[in-house]
């Protein structure tokens, strides 16, 4: 038996309850053959009471020592003054922070990047969080590559997302670093969530929810998606859902907040690894049948998207 990989949540007084409890939610659904995957433990910096942000105190079952014993800590959003209003760092977090083992992962949702900012685990670094304090952050922090266009970013050792929903977001996107897409997949089922959102995908949406109906790109969406190894160009999509080239795109990108380019790519890249997890399809075969041509191309977009080669997502991820 494989012991569960740890995670500490640590919340800080003022934290947002659905930053601290979505991991925590996420996280634990996550199991193979029955065994969970994650042993996840929320903590506090001390062993008092939380406040939360939305008007209650949470009494928590962990002290700071779960920092120690983690291999992925999570820092919620959180209001506490100091990280997110002067650039400073309270004793008490710095030494809990200060637990942490190196090389254990470090993740934040929303303003829980404040606090890696005002730790300096930030410097340098690619990082995002809530589109309306952006700014703040970069101001305050400004060795920070701040990115307030994205969901999340994904730093290697360090991962950061945008605000609630984005938050989700990263959580699955990790579990299916980690695991695969069917776990991740069957996460975002229990929980009703869409299982798969680019971290790339800009934070702003104009028409976030669209009908079937005329006007939109729904239909043509749902009809690629049947469609992903054969060829479908700008126009062809276009023609499909009966725009003209120049509005198609603009009403893509307002309903998706991708081009139809970056999109392709993206579902193909799923299908891509929903190949090479359920089926022995040679290489060549995978790619052709996502729709991304060649081996190499396949490899190229694999990497880009996750880091890792066809052979080695296959050898990790596959079904037995």
């Amino acid at each position: 038996m494989v012991e569960p990989h740890r995670v500490a949540v640590l919340a800080i007084d003022e934290v947002v309850g659905y930053d601290m409890q979505l991991p925590a939610l996420l996280f634990r659904i996550a199991e193979r053959n029955g065994e969970a995957l994650y042993d996840v433990r929320i903590c506090g910096v001390d062993d008092q009471p939380v406040r939360v942000s939305a008007g209650y105190t949470a009494v928590l079952d962990h002290g700071p020592e779960a920092l120690a014993e983690a291999d992925t800590v999570i820092i919620p959003g959180t209001r506490v003054r100091g990280p997110r209003h002067e650039g400073t760092l309270p004793d008490d977090i710095a030494a809990a922070l200060a637990l942490i083992r190196q090389g254990t992962r470090i993740m934040s949702i929303c303003t829980g990047a404040f606090v890696l900012g005002a730790a300096g685990i930030l410097d340098g670094r690619p990082a995002t969080t809530h589109w309306a304090y952006a700014d703040e952050l970069q101001a305050l922090y400004p060795e920070i590559l701040v990115d307030e266009n994205v969901l999340f970013v994904d730093d290697g050792d360090v991962l950061t997302s945008a605000g609630l929903a984005a938050g989700v977001d990263l959580c699955l996107h990790v579990l299916r670093a980690d695991h695969g897409s069917e776990v991740a997949n069957t996460a975002a089922r229990y929980t009703v969530v869409p299982p798969f959102r680019e971290g790339g995908q800009s934070q702003f949406i104009e028409r976030p929810v669209s009908d079937e109906g005329v006007g939109t790109t729904a239909s043509t969406r749902a009809w690629a998606l049947t469609r992903l190894g054969e060829p479908l160009d700008l126009a062809t999509l276009a023609e499909h859902a009966r725009m003209s080239v120049r509005t198609f795109s603009r009403r893509f990108r307002a309903e998706t907040g991708l081009s139809p380019r970056a999109w392709l790519i993206q579902e193909r890249v799923k299908h891509a690894r929903h190949l090479l997890e359920n089926t022995t399809l040679p290489i060549d075969r995978v790619a052709e049948e996502s729709g991304l041509g060649t081996s190499a191309s396949l490899r190229q977009h694999l990497n880009a998207a996750i880091g890792v080669s066809p052979l080695t997502y296959r050898r990790t991820f596959a079904r037995s």
